[in-house]
């Protein structure tokens, strides 16, 4: 079933994409309001641009969409091909097309080739409700029964939207109702069509899984191995390769990687830049004013604070206190009688944050992070809390995961500032574009809702 699936997905796959590219075309071109004259040609393009996206999609086969992929990998794998289909296309259009028209209805073909990211998490989406009505499945088995082989057999019975059907195990020193046999009957049961994933448990011995290996390939059968407690780590891993020899890397993080660490920093001076135009530049006068007319004093508070890599920054805030020689050292409390008017106003809407916008265009904050703590706070929390630093392997945000799950304002309990650590780790370990969308929105929430615990 699942080799006919295969057979026929990818072209479906391709017609669909066809369909949404020509439908996504033609609204906005009624909506852009061409003229008949410039749709006529225009639309003789768009074969250009199919043609170009079709090619694409089957030389990177972008209609293999992997049943353990998210649908970040998803977008990924989009965002490539994107880039590639306008480039090219752009480059064949400008050697067709007068220098006078070149730029006619360009936006549409990109806006139209956008909207197929919409499509393809529709078709992930889809993909995973079929296999959870148990098509499309794959079939599976495992070699050698122990702790972990039995964890993975529950996670696949589990996982319905993983598409794989656990048959059983194989083993020589175990039996029980899901134990198949030992594992010369695997040799023996195990054919093609029979099975299709094969999965070696931590102690099987490497003769004979170099001997499964070979009974696998010769059956077109996929074999993958378990690793034991010492692999079974909390966040994915990952593996470099020196020439034929490969090394796993057990604290990779998604943002070592340089694509997406690019793809963050687009969104940081993206929405940076946003904010500075059309709130800074005109919101920034109104609060000087005020902050100026109710104390003496600078508008602007720059204090010290930890950034990536343990480097110190100076952190841009709009001023909410008296002048005092206690900011560094001592958090706002409630009541603070250092805080003006003017200030608890800002704190309450978190107003006072909106100039380290101005740390994100440097590149020193991102938008989404863990939050900054002063020099000497930090020092505090390095000691209390084991693995404290760990935070510091990214730029820190002007808001974060922590803060949108109710950990902000003053730290008056030790499990506090453990739970925030704890929430910004797991932010570290588990980014994505997605998850800092998520977050902004819910920042955006935030600022409106009952704040009884930041002042």
């Amino acid at each position: 079933m699942a080799k006919r699936f295969y057979r026929y997905f990818p072209w479906l796959f391709v017609l669909m994409e066809l369909l949404a590219l020509s439908g996504s075309f033609t609204f906005l071109l009624v909506l852009f309001g061409f003229e008949q004259v410039q749709a006529n040609r225009v639309f003789d393009e768009l074969l250009l641009l199919a043609g170009t996206w079709i090619l694409l999609v089957l030389l990177r086969k972008d209609y293999k969409l992997a049943r353990t992929g998210t649908y970040t990998d998803t977008l990924y794998h989009f965002t490539r091909s994107f880039v590639w289909a306008v480039l090219i296309f752009y480059l064949i259009r400008t050697q067709l097309v007068a220098a006078g028209d070149r730029e006619v209805g360009f936006l549409v073909f990109v806006g139209a080739l956008s909207s197929l990211a919409f499509f393809r998490i529709g078709v992930h989406m889809s993909l995973r409700r079929y296999r959870m009505s148990g098509r499309n499945y794959r079939k599976a088995v495992i070699v050698g029964k122990d702790d972990w082989s039995t964890r993975l057999a529950s996670t696949l019975a589990a996982r319905k939207a993983l598409g794989i059907q656990f048959l059983g195990f194989f083993d020589d020193s175990v039996t029980g109702k899901d134990v198949l046999g030992d594992v010369s009957a695997f040799f023996q049961q195990a054919k093609q069509g029979s099975v299709d994933l094969v999965y070696l448990g931590q102690h099987i011995s490497g003769d004979l899984q170099r001997k499964i290996v070979d009974h696998a390939d010769e059956n077109h059968i996929k074999v993958k191995i378990i690793p034991g407690a010492h692999l079974q780590w909390e966040k994915a891993l990952s593996f470099s390769r020196y020439g034929r020899f490969v090394v796993v890397n057990l604290n990779e993080i998604p943002l070592d990687k340089g694509y997406n660490r690019l793809f963050k920093r687009f969104f940081d001076i993206c929405f940076s830049c946003i904010v500075l135009v059309f709130i800074l530049s005109w919101l920034t006068p109104l609060l000087a004013l005020l902050i100026k007319l109710e104390s003496d004093g600078p508008v602007f508070f720059f204090q010290q604070r930890t950034g990536a890599n343990n480097r110190v920054f100076r952190c841009i805030k709009f001023r909410t206190m008296l002048d005092n020689p206690w900011a560094d050292t001592r958090q706002a409390i409630r009541n603070d009688p250092r805080i003006t008017k003017t200030g608890a106003f800002l704190r309450r809407f978190s107003l006072d944050e909106l100039p380290q916008f101005i740390n994100v265009l440097k590149g020193e904050m991102s938008v989404v992070g863990p939050r900054p703590h002063t020099l000497p706070m930090n020092q505090v929390f390095k000691r209390q809390i084991q693995k404290y630093d760990n935070r510091h392997r990214i730029k820190p945000g002007i808001t974060g995961l922590a803060q949108v799950l109710g950990y902000r304002g003053e730290i008056s309990h030790h499990w506090q500032i453990r739970s925030r650590v704890r929430l910004d780790y797991f932010y570290i370990r588990n980014w994505s574009f997605l998850l800092d969308l998520t977050i902004v929105f819910r920042t955006m929430g935030e600022l409106i809702a009952r704040r009884e615990e930041v002042y």
